[in-house]
């Protein structure tokens, strides 16, 4: 799996830093201080994963304790925005009213 872009994203992490590999992120300013990244698997990943129905993850702790992660294949399970509250048929009929039906 390879972290990728995506629309919201407002931060790339270790980006020009030869040793990781950048990861482009939401940094959401909340209490919890979540940090939201989108990963794409490859077609054999995708196989892998229809056939078995696994993900493993490796979580890094420093000997510390863990920190809650959540992994899901639905955006909106993860973070929502207020794109997702527009209503793209409204606004379309909306536009299609003033362009057509004046």
């Amino acid at each position: 799996m390879k972290p990728v872009e995506f629309k919201h994203q407002n931060i790339v992490f270790a980006e020009g830093q030869p040793e990781y590999e950048s990861l482009p992120a939401l940094l959401i300013d909340s209490p919890q201080g979540e940090v939201i990244s989108c990963w794409k698997m490859s077609f054999k990943e995708r196989v892998k994963v229809l056939f078995f129905g696994r993900v493993w993850v490796s979580l890094m702790s420093f000997n510390k304790p863990l920190t809650p992660s959540y992994i899901s294949v639905n955006r909106k399970e993860v973070y929502s925005h207020p794109d997702d509250l527009v209503r793209w048929d409204k606004l379309f009929l909306k536009n299609f009213r003033k362009r057509f039906l004046k």
